[in-house]
């Protein structure tokens, strides 16, 4: 593996999570993102996530303003990508704006880069054309909290290069994570087949009027023994995606209970800045949660 300077492009609440986890462990990051709106919440976004290092991981000051310090900002693709050894893709969960973004890098991406999607539901050979550099091409998925929650989920299609994926693989584990190779394309990858079918069934009981997020959860902590429900899940993932998903699924399949449940997403939530914990509300408000408060799981 001969990676030094990885840029992540899309700076949303994983990829500024990318970010940071691969500066903490001693990478040049390049952020790219699509402008300096974009860039100015990029910062914030990222620079929030060095007390959460220092409460979960027992990093030092120093240690965090390092990792900091090693990453760059940029809304120019050429710039953020000039002398990139991996890009790490983490643009919205659209089919259309992923496409043409690879279609932009290919332009300007050096020959040695290798690009990773970190889709959470769409497979690398939907895009392995458009990136240009098919046998450079492989997927790199994270789950949400990536300091704590390490797991990276390595997926090859038909075309990937096995020393590309075998360097992915090495990758993965110089940044801290727990490497989980596939050896086949799966919709979801492993962590997202078992996940995403828990979530949407939580969300089609909401929409069904069936029961209220708090009661849903309780449902499934009680039973289960699971720290979190699935909205407190979909509250850390981000709503946006959330939406996105069920957009697509929509538009995929026609089924008007996911059209409902975009809508819902999209009246109830988004419209109204409640995206999830890292804008301090989402189905919870935040900080201190009603399911992290005593008595939540017997009341």
């Amino acid at each position: 593996m001969d990676f030094k300077n990885i840029t992540v492009a899309g700076s949303g609440v994983l990829g500024s999570q990318i970010a940071f986890q691969t500066a903490f462990k001693g990478f040049h990051v390049t952020v790219y993102d699509i402008n300096d709106d974009a860039i100015a919440r990029a910062k914030d976004r990222i620079a929030n996530l060095k007390p959460r290092y220092q409460e979960d991981l027992g990093a030092t000051e120093q240690e965090v303003d390092t990792a900091y310090n090693r990453i760059s900002f940029y809304s120019d693709l050429a710039k953020a990508v000039e002398d990139a050894d991996l890009v790490i893709e983490a643009v919205p969960e659209v089919v259309q704006i992923k496409t043409d973004f690879y279609k932009k890098l290919r332009k300007v991406a050096p020959e040695k880069t290798v690009f990773a999607t970190n889709s959470s539901t769409l497979l690398p050979s939907q895009f392995a054309e458009a990136t240009g550099r098919p046998e450079k091409f492989l997927a790199l998925h994270f789950a949400n909290e990536i300091w704590v929650n390490n797991t990276a989920e390595i997926m090859k299609h038909q075309g990937t290069d096995p020393d590309v994926f075998n360097d992915l693989i090495e990758f993965a584990g110089a940044i801290g994570m727990v490497a989980l190779p596939l050896q086949k394309e799966q919709p979801g990858y492993i962590l997202n087949s078992l996940l995403v079918p828990l979530l949407e069934a939580a969300q089609l009981l909401l929409v069904k009027e069936v029961s209220d997020p708090a009661t849903i959860d309780k449902t499934w902590m009680i039973a289960t023994g699971s720290p979190k429900g699935p909205f407190a899940i979909l509250d850390i993932v981000g709503i946006t995606t959330a939406y996105n998903i069920a957009q697509g699924k929509a538009e995929a399949t026609g089924n008007e209970k996911f059209k409902q449940l975009a809508e819902l997403l999209k009246t109830k939530y988004i419209d109204k800045g409640k995206l999830g914990r890292e804008t301090g509300e989402g189905f919870y408000t935040y900080p201190n949660p009603e399911y992290e408060k005593p008595g939540f799981l017997k009341s």
